[in-house]
């Protein structure tokens, strides 16, 4: 019975140790939560939930979503940043929170650079669509248009900050041209307003922009991407209509706290890469018309780093100050 005792005591000792040592090696023993920046429904939540079923049954906890909406994800991305990083509490966000939103906004009680990137769940391709009245057929003739109609011509966007708006600018910088910026509390105003005719253009991802293309509400003039879209070969890419470099995508990714232990990352980073992998994920994301994310943890801290640096250039080219 002593040698039983004995050697009992060691064992839980050593696991201890290990448990010390290497933080991940009991993580999680409890359930995830997972603060999801902005309201129910749309790409960001969406896409948390598709991938935390199978990072449920890969990690043995629950992932519970919290949505926590609010000043462009600033809300939730505070609310995480201010959380013990022990990999309990993380964060699912749009690009903004998590790269460019120090740059838009005055008093951030986070540092956006501090996150760390854990995967970006998904990369939806951003369009650049027009109204139906709009006398243009294609890029060539809007530019001409846009020219022809100095200080009338404009766009939509859901706010400043937000890939719609980035993804204008951008085309204006490219372009030579200006648009009139009329802001929305949300894609769904905007593109009401579109289809009514009541503003000329918006960049906008292709879920959202699809049905209405299908239904000639609205004219889909070319993609912001690298290649055609093969569920709408008919529609080139800005590139080929000689506007280069105005690729976007409205992406979202898993972060967490600064100071979450390495082995954490890599165990999350792992389920999620997985997750993204699975064949009924990407099933479910070609239904959604979502491009797949990014798995590999180099790949993911490059692609955040890359986009923190390409969309911080056109907001300060664009003359942005914080508010």
């Amino acid at each position: 019975m002593i040698r039983l005792v004995t050697v009992t005591l060691a064992s839980l000792l050593a696991a201890n140790v290990v448990a010390q040592t290497n933080p991940a090696a009991a993580y999680p023993n409890k359930p995830v939560r997972v603060v999801v920046a902005v309201a129910p429904g749309g790409g960001i939540d969406t896409a948390a939930r598709i991938l935390s079923e199978h990072v449920r049954q890969k990690l043995g906890q629950p992932f519970v979503m919290d949505n926590r909406g609010g000043a462009a994800g600033n809300v939730g991305a505070g609310l995480v940043f201010q959380s013990d990083p022990d990999g309990y509490t993380i964060l699912a966000s749009s690009l903004s929170p998590i790269t460019i939103t120090g740059l838009l906004r005055k008093n951030l009680k986070f540092d956006p650079a501090a996150f760390q990137p854990i995967v970006v769940m998904s990369r939806i391709p951003n369009v650049l669509v027009a109204r139906q009245s709009l006398p243009v057929k294609s890029v060539k003739e809007l530019l001409a248009y846009i020219n022809a109609n100095a200080g009338k011509a404009n766009y939509a966007s859901p706010g400043v900050g937000t890939a719609a708006y980035l993804s204008a600018e951008l085309f204006m910088q490219i372009t030579g041209t200006k648009l009139i910026h009329v802001p929305y509390k949300g894609t769904a105003p905007s593109l009401v307003d579109l289809v009514g005719g009541h503003v000329d253009l918006t960049f906008a991802q292709i879920a959202a922009i699809f049905p209405l293309y299908k239904g000639k509400r609205v004219k889909l003039l070319a993609t912001a991407t690298t290649e055609r879209l093969e569920f709408i070969p008919e529609i080139p890419t800005l590139a080929e209509v000689g506007v280069r470099g105005a690729e976007s995508y409205t992406w979202n990714a898993i972060s967490a706290p600064p100071k979450t232990p390495a082995p954490i990352i890599a165990k999350l980073n792992a389920a999620y890469n997985g997750a993204l992998n699975a064949p009924e994920v990407k099933a479910r994301y070609r239904a959604l018309y979502m491009s797949s994310g990014i798995g590999n943890l180099a790949e993911v801290r490059k692609f955040v780093k890359d986009e923190t640096v390409r969309w911080g250039n056109v907001i300060r080219k664009a003359g942005l100050k914080p508010e």
